[in-house]
């Protein structure tokens, strides 16, 4: 097994109770999606697994990067996938147990918290970040970090602004791991990150679909 990274070990007891988490809001589906009874080795497989996650967790930066975060709050759904898979449960399946136990664990957080989160992803001042870390990231100082662009509105748009990503960190990951089958699982996660915030994501390509970049649109969810 890889040695941890010292930054996501600072962190690995906050991963390991969110995967925790997930396994509870999962089991009902579990249970009678993916037709699997014995919770108690099944979770343990799982958390296994992520161990194994844990060490193949590329470095990006740590807290100097925004993406550290993304791959600290996705890339252990590569372990629930891993093992559904060995289980033989159908890959349509898979997606759907990860993205609605992730909903789930989304919709726990208080709705006050999750919506000050999307104003603040909304804000002028994050906008501001992301243009700057887009810069920097084109310089590709970490291998297996994200590339993208910042993208401005033009008139008409009904955006308020967008992020091209070039070269994507899970596509880099699963290739390097063999998980290309439930790469697409992880894009599927973006809408309900963002819906639950209170923000409209529009995305009609992704980098792990063939396309040449992933397009994502962000915009104010209206109610």
């Amino acid at each position: 097994m890889s040695e941890i990274h010292p930054f996501y070990e600072a962190h690995r007891s906050a991963m390991v109770a969110a995967m925790r988490q997930r396994l509870d809001l999962a089991e009902t589906m579990l249970r009678e999606r993916a037709h699997l009874s014995d919770m108690n080795n099944l979770r343990q497989d799982v958390m296994d697994e992520f161990e194994m996650v844990l060490g193949q967790m590329p470095y990006v930066g740590g807290a100097a990067s925004r993406m550290s975060d993304l791959f600290m709050r996705l890339l252990g759904f590569m372990a629930i996938g891993r093992v559904l898979r060995r289980h033989g449960v159908a890959l349509p399946i898979i997606g759907e147990i990860e993205r609605e136990s992730y909903k789930a664990q989304l919709l726990a957080m208080p709705e006050d918290e999750r919506l000050a989160s999307g104003r603040q992803f909304m804000s002028r001042e994050n906008q501001s970040l992301i243009r700057e870390q887009a810069a920097r990231s084109l310089a590709n100082e970490y291998s297996e970090d994200f590339v993208y662009d910042f993208v401005e509105p033009l008139p008409g748009d009904s955006f308020e602004f967008g992020i091209d990503y070039k070269a994507c960190g899970f596509c880099k990951f699963a290739a390097r791991h063999g998980d290309e089958e439930i790469l697409p699982h992880i894009c599927g996660l973006d809408f309900d990150a963002y819906a639950t915030r209170g923000i409209r994501l529009e995305r009609t390509q992704t980098l792990a679909g063939g396309a040449s970049h992933c397009n994502f649109r962000f915009s104010v969810h209206e109610t």
